[in-house]
């Protein structure tokens, strides 16, 4: 098949989106399938990759990070589709970039691909102190509306989570069809522990060798809730030698470098683009610790589940997911007591030889993922034809 990704979040130096996206490259290429990213950049530019290709379209970048791009014009993109002539189109955004699919006027069979509950995000981490969830779902109706709307434009939605599409369904979002997530395979596990490393960033927290290491990874966005982790952290290492350490970067960097500066013994290592070793922060500490309620899937608490640590995790998004498993503490989303209480909890806890939840590999999410888009491609003549009879 000839897929056409319409990446409104894809950048060169972005995280997760990112780090999806090249080996999303790499396994269709290995699969047979030429896959090309159609992204906004600084300018016009096409460039080869892991066997795909990545497609800028000039845009301007976006205001609260210029990282980032934005599109903008319409015909750029649709200029763009019409050449790559694809055999299935994602829109990988429910903004600007989903918009762009959605409306493109070919033939071809689209997926709207849902990666970001919007909602569960910031309204939720702005309002969520003085009204329910589902107040704030019906406070934001005219967004879903648009979901809806959104998403009858497209063949199917595909989520990362079988929680995510039960609850796109219960806001009438068009045939939401959950296809997992998983980790990178051969990258993360307890194996790549390196005792050097974990004295080198206890170290760097001005702790001692025989303290326990709290780790914490993710981009520096208000939707993570640094300031639970940090205020968690102050109420936990009260009552044990604790350091922690942050691995990511961010817009809000500098505000979350503040917090910690009150509290003590957290060392930021900012973004950490070698996967081996992100793998070997996480296998050498004792506890990750997460705090955004509004995953879709949860990748980095998958990471660390895959890398043998136990984990502290919000009770809401992704995180839901991985509850039953063995060594994972569930805490009430942005409550920094219950956080400190999950962190000890984890800490005294001693984690089993197997964990009840399987953490699957991005290989056999993408290999799902396209076996689902051959679906719909062979599909689509059938029910042109049917209705032309």
């Amino acid at each position: 098949m000839k897929i056409v990704d319409v990446s409104e979040f894809y950048s060169e130096t972005g995280g997760g989106v990112r780090i999806y996206t090249h080996q999303k490259l790499k396994l269709a290429a290995r699969l047979g399938h030429a896959l090309t990213i159609i992204a906004p950049g600084a300018e016009d530019k096409i460039e080869a990759c892991h066997g795909g290709t990545i497609r800028w379209v000039k845009s301007p970048p976006l205001p609260v990070d210029r990282s980032y791009h934005m599109f903008w014009r319409a015909r750029d993109v649709w200029r763009a589709l019409d050449e790559e002539a694809p055999d299935i189109v994602e829109g990988a955004s429910p903004w600007r970039g989903g918009w762009l699919a959605g409306h493109w006027p070919g033939s071809a069979p689209r997926v709207f691909v849902f990666h970001q509950d919007f909602v569960a995000g910031l309204p939720n981490l702005l309002l969520g102190d003085m009204f329910s969830r589902a107040r704030i779902d019906r406070m934001f109706g005219a967004y879903w509306r648009y979901l809806r709307k959104l998403s009858s434009r497209f063949d199917a939605t595909v989520t990362s989570a079988p929680w995510l599409a039960d609850r796109l369904e219960t806001f009438g979002i068009h045939r939401p069809i959950a296809v997992p997530f998983g980790v990178e395979p051969g990258i993360f596990s307890p194996g790549r522990r390196d005792e050097n490393l974990r004295r080198e960033l206890l170290a760097r927290c001005g702790m001692p060798a025989d303290a326990r290491l709290l780790l914490a990874v993710g981009r520096m966005h208000p939707e993570k809730r640094y300031n639970t982790i940090i205020d968690a952290y102050a109420r936990a290492k009260s009552q044990c030698p604790l350091g922690l350490v942050i691995v990511g970067d961010g817009v809000i960097r500098s505000a979350v470098e503040r917090r910690a500066c009150q509290v003590g013994n957290v060392h930021f290592t900012g973004a950490i683009h070698d996967r081996n070793l992100l793998a070997a922060h996480y296998a050498s500490a004792d506890v990750f610790v997460h705090g955004s309620g509004a995953e879709t899937y949860g990748l980095a608490i998958a990471e660390a589940i895959s890398s043998g640590l136990r984990v502290v995790a919000p009770d809401r998004g992704g995180a839901v997911d991985f509850a039953a498993g063995d060594g994972v503490e569930i805490y009430k989303t942005g409550d920094a007591t219950s956080c400190a209480g999950s962190i000890l909890a984890a800490l005294n806890a001693k984690l089993g030889n197997s964990r009840k939840f399987e953490i699957r590999s991005l290989d056999d999410h993408f290999a799902s993922l396209f076996a689902l888009y051959e679906e719909l491609a062979a599909a689509k003549p059938a029910a042109v034809a049917a209705t032309q009879a």
